[in-house]
Protein backbone atom coordinates (compact mmCIF):
# COMPACT_ATOMS: atom_id res chain seq x y z
CA UNK A 1 0.00 0.00 0.00
CA UNK A 2 1.67 3.43 -0.99
CA UNK A 3 2.23 6.04 1.61
CA UNK A 4 0.54 9.09 1.37
CA UNK A 5 2.80 11.89 2.03
CA UNK A 6 1.20 15.36 3.46
CA UNK A 7 2.60 18.27 1.57
CA UNK A 8 1.97 21.85 2.19
CA UNK A 9 3.44 24.87 0.73
CA UNK A 10 5.50 26.12 3.94
CA UNK A 11 6.89 21.93 4.22
CA UNK A 12 5.99 18.30 4.00
CA UNK A 13 5.84 18.33 8.08
CA UNK A 14 1.93 17.71 9.25
CA UNK A 15 3.26 19.76 12.38
CA UNK A 16 4.51 22.21 10.93
CA UNK A 17 1.20 24.52 10.66
CA UNK A 18 0.77 23.73 14.50
CA UNK A 19 4.55 24.98 14.79
CA UNK A 20 3.60 28.44 13.03
CA UNK A 21 0.52 29.01 15.39
CA UNK A 22 2.09 27.63 18.35
CA UNK A 23 2.74 31.50 19.47
CA UNK A 24 -1.19 32.15 19.24
CA UNK A 25 -1.47 28.86 21.39
CA UNK A 26 0.80 29.85 23.69
CA UNK A 27 -0.60 32.98 24.17
CA UNK A 28 -3.80 32.27 24.12
CA UNK A 29 -3.49 30.10 27.07
CA UNK A 30 -1.52 32.42 29.08
CA UNK A 31 -2.96 35.92 28.66
CA UNK A 32 -6.72 34.61 27.76
CA UNK A 33 -7.32 30.89 29.22
CA UNK A 34 -5.74 30.84 32.55
CA UNK A 35 -6.66 33.99 33.70
CA UNK A 36 -10.33 33.66 32.93
CA UNK A 37 -10.14 29.94 34.61
CA UNK A 38 -8.01 31.76 37.70
CA UNK A 39 -10.72 34.54 38.50
CA UNK A 40 -13.39 32.12 38.15
CA UNK A 41 -11.87 29.71 40.96
CA UNK A 42 -10.84 32.74 42.88
CA UNK A 43 -14.86 34.10 42.88
CA UNK A 44 -15.41 30.89 44.46
CA UNK A 45 -12.49 30.74 46.79
CA UNK A 46 -12.86 31.99 50.84
CA UNK A 47 -11.98 29.90 52.81
CA UNK A 48 -12.18 26.86 50.31
CA UNK A 49 -14.53 26.80 47.46
CA UNK A 50 -18.03 27.94 48.17
CA UNK A 51 -20.80 29.85 46.54
CA UNK A 52 -21.49 31.90 49.88
CA UNK A 53 -18.88 34.94 47.98
CA UNK A 54 -21.78 35.25 45.38
CA UNK A 55 -24.85 34.86 48.20
CA UNK A 56 -22.81 37.63 49.67
CA UNK A 57 -22.47 39.83 47.15
CA UNK A 58 -26.44 40.21 46.80
CA UNK A 59 -26.56 41.77 50.26
CA UNK A 60 -23.76 44.19 49.75
CA UNK A 61 -25.45 47.70 49.71
CA UNK A 62 -22.82 49.27 47.77
CA UNK A 63 -22.62 46.66 45.18
CA UNK A 64 -26.15 47.35 44.89
CA UNK A 65 -25.94 51.14 44.29
CA UNK A 66 -23.32 50.49 42.01
CA UNK A 67 -25.50 47.80 39.70
CA UNK A 68 -28.13 50.36 39.94
CA UNK A 69 -25.59 53.35 39.04
CA UNK A 70 -24.09 51.16 36.01
CA UNK A 71 -27.89 50.68 35.31
CA UNK A 72 -29.03 53.80 35.03
CA UNK A 73 -25.79 55.35 33.27
CA UNK A 74 -26.44 52.71 30.15
CA UNK A 75 -29.68 53.45 29.58
CA UNK A 76 -29.23 57.16 29.57
CA UNK A 77 -26.05 56.91 27.54
CA UNK A 78 -26.85 54.35 24.85
CA UNK A 79 -30.05 55.45 23.36
CA UNK A 80 -29.05 58.78 23.17
CA UNK A 81 -25.72 58.07 21.40
CA UNK A 82 -26.98 55.49 18.82
CA UNK A 83 -29.31 58.92 17.66
CA UNK A 84 -26.87 61.18 17.43
CA UNK A 85 -24.48 58.88 15.54
CA UNK A 86 -26.99 57.92 13.27
CA UNK A 87 -28.40 61.50 12.93
CA UNK A 88 -24.35 62.73 12.29
CA UNK A 89 -24.07 59.77 9.92
CA UNK A 90 -26.83 60.76 7.81
CA UNK A 91 -25.97 64.31 7.50
CA UNK A 92 -22.83 62.76 6.21
CA UNK A 93 -23.89 60.81 4.07
CA UNK A 94 -24.80 63.45 1.99
CA UNK A 95 -23.11 64.34 -1.28
CA UNK A 96 -21.19 67.79 -0.37
CA UNK A 97 -17.95 69.27 -1.30
CA UNK A 98 -15.20 68.65 1.29
CA UNK A 99 -17.63 66.16 3.04
CA UNK A 100 -14.30 63.78 3.98
CA UNK A 101 -13.15 66.69 6.19
CA UNK A 102 -16.22 66.43 8.34
CA UNK A 103 -16.59 63.09 8.46
CA UNK A 104 -13.16 63.04 9.66
CA UNK A 105 -13.53 65.97 11.95
CA UNK A 106 -16.54 64.12 14.08
CA UNK A 107 -14.69 60.34 13.94
CA UNK A 108 -11.55 62.61 15.73
CA UNK A 109 -12.86 62.90 19.43
CA UNK A 110 -13.14 59.18 19.21
CA UNK A 111 -9.53 58.66 18.84
CA UNK A 112 -8.98 61.47 21.41
CA UNK A 113 -11.13 58.98 24.23
CA UNK A 114 -10.88 59.84 27.49
CA UNK A 115 -7.05 60.54 27.85
CA UNK A 116 -5.49 62.65 30.20
CA UNK A 117 -5.42 65.75 28.55
CA UNK A 118 -9.24 65.34 27.05
CA UNK A 119 -10.25 65.00 30.77
CA UNK A 120 -8.44 67.93 32.45
CA UNK A 121 -10.14 70.26 29.63
CA UNK A 122 -13.71 68.36 30.70
CA UNK A 123 -13.33 69.18 34.36
CA UNK A 124 -11.97 72.51 33.67
CA UNK A 125 -15.56 72.96 31.75
CA UNK A 126 -17.40 71.99 34.20
CA UNK A 127 -15.86 73.37 37.24
CA UNK A 128 -17.80 76.00 39.40
CA UNK A 129 -16.22 78.61 37.67
CA UNK A 130 -15.56 76.67 34.26
CA UNK A 131 -16.68 77.76 30.96
CA UNK A 132 -20.53 75.87 30.86
CA UNK A 133 -21.34 77.83 34.30
CA UNK A 134 -19.54 81.15 32.79
CA UNK A 135 -22.17 80.47 29.63
CA UNK A 136 -25.29 79.45 31.87
CA UNK A 137 -24.79 82.87 33.60
CA UNK A 138 -24.82 84.27 30.38
CA UNK A 139 -27.60 83.25 29.75
CA UNK A 140 -29.56 84.24 32.80
CA UNK A 141 -29.34 80.88 34.48
CA UNK A 142 -28.11 79.97 37.88
CA UNK A 143 -24.87 77.89 37.78
CA UNK A 144 -24.97 73.71 38.65
CA UNK A 145 -22.74 72.29 40.89
CA UNK A 146 -21.77 69.38 38.55
CA UNK A 147 -19.80 67.88 41.16
CA UNK A 148 -21.94 68.33 43.81
CA UNK A 149 -25.42 67.05 42.21
CA UNK A 150 -25.59 63.10 41.45
CA UNK A 151 -27.03 63.34 38.34
CA UNK A 152 -24.98 66.39 37.26
CA UNK A 153 -22.37 64.59 38.16
CA UNK A 154 -23.93 61.40 36.18
CA UNK A 155 -24.71 64.19 33.30
CA UNK A 156 -20.77 65.04 33.01
CA UNK A 157 -19.94 61.50 32.55
CA UNK A 158 -22.69 60.31 30.12
CA UNK A 159 -22.18 63.84 27.80
CA UNK A 160 -18.18 62.76 27.32
CA UNK A 161 -18.84 59.37 26.41
CA UNK A 162 -21.76 61.11 23.79
CA UNK A 163 -19.00 63.58 22.65
CA UNK A 164 -17.19 59.94 21.48
CA UNK A 165 -19.88 58.45 19.09
CA UNK A 166 -17.21 58.47 16.23
CA UNK A 167 -17.42 54.59 16.07
CA UNK A 168 -20.54 54.09 16.03
CA UNK A 169 -21.15 56.64 13.34
CA UNK A 170 -18.82 55.19 11.24
CA UNK A 171 -20.66 51.85 11.49
CA UNK A 172 -23.87 53.56 10.58
CA UNK A 173 -22.51 55.85 7.44
CA UNK A 174 -21.23 52.32 5.97
CA UNK A 175 -24.54 51.01 6.50
CA UNK A 176 -26.08 53.78 4.97
CA UNK A 177 -24.07 53.87 2.01
CA UNK A 178 -24.79 50.63 1.03
CA UNK A 179 -28.56 51.38 0.30
CA UNK A 180 -29.37 50.75 -2.73
CA UNK A 181 -30.32 54.14 -4.70
CA UNK A 182 -33.25 52.87 -6.46
CA UNK A 183 -35.01 52.34 -3.05
CA UNK A 184 -35.10 55.88 -2.48
CA UNK A 185 -36.09 56.87 -6.02
CA UNK A 186 -39.18 54.34 -6.17
CA UNK A 187 -40.10 55.54 -2.82
CA UNK A 188 -40.28 59.16 -4.26
CA UNK A 189 -41.87 58.15 -7.56
CA UNK A 190 -44.94 56.61 -4.86
CA UNK A 191 -44.84 59.84 -3.23
CA UNK A 192 -42.76 59.59 -0.02
CA UNK A 193 -41.13 62.79 1.73
CA UNK A 194 -38.07 62.67 3.04
CA UNK A 195 -39.39 61.83 6.69
CA UNK A 196 -41.29 58.89 5.07
CA UNK A 197 -38.49 57.56 3.35
CA UNK A 198 -36.61 57.32 6.19
CA UNK A 199 -39.07 55.55 8.56
CA UNK A 200 -39.92 53.34 5.32
CA UNK A 201 -36.37 52.45 3.60
CA UNK A 202 -33.36 53.81 5.74
CA UNK A 203 -34.44 51.92 8.83
CA UNK A 204 -35.79 48.81 7.62
CA UNK A 205 -32.48 48.75 5.53
CA UNK A 206 -30.47 49.38 8.12
CA UNK A 207 -32.11 47.05 11.52
CA UNK A 208 -29.82 45.10 11.68
CA UNK A 209 -27.00 47.51 11.71
CA UNK A 210 -28.49 49.54 14.46
CA UNK A 211 -29.33 46.42 16.68
CA UNK A 212 -25.29 45.24 16.49
CA UNK A 213 -24.43 49.39 17.20
CA UNK A 214 -26.59 48.98 20.61
CA UNK A 215 -25.29 45.22 21.41
CA UNK A 216 -21.75 46.86 20.84
CA UNK A 217 -22.41 50.51 22.69
CA UNK A 218 -24.27 48.35 25.56
CA UNK A 219 -21.39 45.90 26.41
CA UNK A 220 -18.99 49.27 26.33
CA UNK A 221 -21.14 51.40 28.52
CA UNK A 222 -22.02 48.65 31.22
CA UNK A 223 -17.99 48.08 31.30
CA UNK A 224 -17.44 51.72 31.98
CA UNK A 225 -14.71 52.85 34.30
CA UNK A 226 -11.82 55.36 33.28
CA UNK A 227 -14.60 58.25 32.45
CA UNK A 228 -16.02 57.99 36.35
CA UNK A 229 -13.07 56.76 37.44
CA UNK A 230 -11.03 59.97 36.29
CA UNK A 231 -13.70 62.74 36.49
CA UNK A 232 -15.43 61.98 39.32
CA UNK A 233 -13.70 59.24 41.32
CA UNK A 234 -17.32 57.97 42.08
CA UNK A 235 -18.19 61.11 43.54
CA UNK A 236 -20.75 62.43 45.04
CA UNK A 237 -21.70 59.79 47.59
CA UNK A 238 -20.52 57.03 45.42
CA UNK A 239 -23.75 58.28 42.71
CA UNK A 240 -21.32 57.92 39.75
CA UNK A 241 -19.73 54.81 41.21
CA UNK A 242 -20.46 52.14 38.49
CA UNK A 243 -19.46 48.21 38.72
CA UNK A 244 -16.18 48.81 37.07
CA UNK A 245 -14.85 51.27 39.82
CA UNK A 246 -16.30 49.34 42.25
CA UNK A 247 -13.96 46.29 41.05
CA UNK A 248 -11.19 48.17 41.15
CA UNK A 249 -11.74 49.67 44.56
CA UNK A 250 -12.43 46.14 45.76
CA UNK A 251 -8.67 44.66 44.20
CA UNK A 252 -6.76 47.29 44.32
CA UNK A 253 -8.15 49.33 47.07
CA UNK A 254 -9.32 47.11 49.45
CA UNK A 255 -7.63 43.69 48.45
CA UNK A 256 -10.56 41.79 48.05
CA UNK A 257 -9.68 40.09 45.35
CA UNK A 258 -12.34 37.35 46.10
CA UNK A 259 -14.86 39.90 45.80
CA UNK A 260 -12.81 42.04 42.76
CA UNK A 261 -13.18 38.16 40.76
CA UNK A 262 -16.79 37.44 41.81
CA UNK A 263 -18.44 40.71 40.95
CA UNK A 264 -16.38 40.63 37.63
CA UNK A 265 -18.18 36.97 36.88
CA UNK A 266 -21.68 38.25 37.94
CA UNK A 267 -20.88 41.13 35.41
CA UNK A 268 -19.91 39.29 32.96
CA UNK A 269 -22.69 37.15 33.28
CA UNK A 270 -25.41 39.82 33.57
CA UNK A 271 -24.12 41.69 30.27
CA UNK A 272 -24.25 38.06 28.57
CA UNK A 273 -27.84 38.27 29.68
CA UNK A 274 -28.65 41.27 28.44
CA UNK A 275 -27.22 40.84 24.92
CA UNK A 276 -28.98 37.03 24.64
CA UNK A 277 -32.64 38.82 26.04
CA UNK A 278 -32.07 41.72 22.93
CA UNK A 279 -31.36 38.73 20.29
CA UNK A 280 -34.82 37.42 21.50
CA UNK A 281 -36.53 40.33 21.84
CA UNK A 282 -35.58 41.82 18.66
CA UNK A 283 -35.70 38.17 16.74
CA UNK A 284 -32.22 39.36 14.76
CA UNK A 285 -30.69 36.35 15.45
CA UNK A 286 -31.16 33.83 13.02
CA UNK A 287 -33.11 36.27 10.87
CA UNK A 288 -31.79 35.48 6.56
CA UNK A 289 -31.45 38.63 5.16
CA UNK A 290 -33.22 38.31 1.50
Amino acid sequence: MKTRIYRNPVGVSKYTGLALISPFIIGAVLFIIYPFTASFITGFTSDGISVENFRNIFSDGRIKASAAVTLKYTIILVPLKLAVSLGVALLLNMELKGIGIYRTAFYIPSILGANLAVIIMWQYLFTSGGLVNQLLEKAGLSPVSWYGDPDAALFIIVLLRLWEFGSAMVIFLAALRDIPRELYDAAKVDGCGRLRCFFSVTIPQIKNIIFINLVLQTIAAMQEFSAPYMITNGSPLGSTRTVGMLIYEEMFTYGDEVTANAVSWLLFVFIAAVIFLMYRLTGISGRKQK
